[in-house]
């Protein structure tokens, strides 16, 4: 979120949390990325809160709620107010239930891919219309596109990213046996350990593909321990989500903390895993 609008949308979650009789006397921001995570005291909610243009908060909303209702392992929205989307001055603001974190935080890889695979299983019970994960490469590719948003990005590193992104997502949607609803991004930061056990977040990026794309984003050791998975598959899959999060990285508007280092160095792992994979992994 842009800096000037930090002091507003924590406003917007203060003045929503009170309105619904909720204190609400201090806020610590959590997060900051396209949207605002923060953790509001003394009521102890925790409040998502996003500029209302391009929002998708609703959507989440409503996965929430169906997913808890059906023993899902994600997080819930706070039970002590109605579980809807509220606008405030421009802004959409969802309370959610606070976690507190225990530890130790590193989650054990049979437990990542265990609660991976009890979502999958709950969100293959949902009758949700969503994208489909090729929706969100062709936004990518959409980038590597555009010079003006991407003025730094080298010629032969737009080439890369603009094939990989092309000939990844075609070798998959031509290889995948099978396609369900995914959390979209199951990488770690979107993974609670609690007292209730391992909770994903974030649900705004759901979407429909096989569950090898969910597993790229987790780190490799969980792949070993999810069944069925289709190793070229997920070969690919892990080439085409790294293409895309560097692609990111190179968004001139991106606000990821040393994002731009991260993009060149994630460039030399595409091409090291081209190197590597690719003839196994090309359609």
């Amino acid at each position: 979120m842009r800096t000037s609008e930090v002091p507003r949308a924590v406003a917007a979650a203060v003045s929503t949390a009170s309105s619904l009789g909720l204190t609400a006397d201090d806020a610590i921001v959590l997060h900051d990325s396209n949207k605002l995570t923060l953790r509001l005291l003394p009521c102890d909610v925790l409040a998502r809160v996003a500029p209302a243009a391009d929002q998708v908060a609703r959507f989440e909303v409503e996965l929430a709620q169906r997913l808890v209702a059906s023993g899902c392992p994600v997080a819930a929205l706070d039970p002590r107010v109605e579980p809807r989307v509220h606008e405030r001055d421009g802004f959409v603001v969802t309370l959610w239930t606070y976690y507190e974190p225990v530890t130790p935080r590193e989650v054990p890889p049979a437990d990542y891919a265990g609660a991976l695979e009890r979502l999958h299983a709950g969100m293959r019970e949902l009758d949700v219309p969503m994208p489909r994960f090729t929706d969100r490469v062709e936004r990518a590719r959409r980038l590597v596109a555009n010079r003006d948003r991407t003025p730094a990005l080298a010629d032969a590193d737009r080439e890369l990213l603009g094939d990989t992104l092309r000939g990844m997502g075609r070798a998959i949607g031509e290889r995948a046996a099978a396609e369900q609803p995914l959390h979209g991004e199951p990488h770690p930061g979107n993974v609670l350990l609690t007292r209730n056990g391992l909770l994903f977040i974030d649900l705004e990026t759901c979407c429909r593909g096989p569950v090898e794309f969910d597993l790229a984003h987790a780190p490799e050791e969980v792949g070993e321990h999810y069944p069925g998975v289709d190793r070229d598959v997920l070969r690919a899959c892990r080439i085409l989500v790294q293409a895309m999060i560097t692609t990111w990285r190179w968004d001139r508007d991106d606000r990821f903390p040393d994002g731009r280092r991260l993009g060149t160095e994630w460039l030399g792992r595409i091409r090291a895993a081209l190197e590597r994979d690719g003839p196994d992994t090309r359609g």
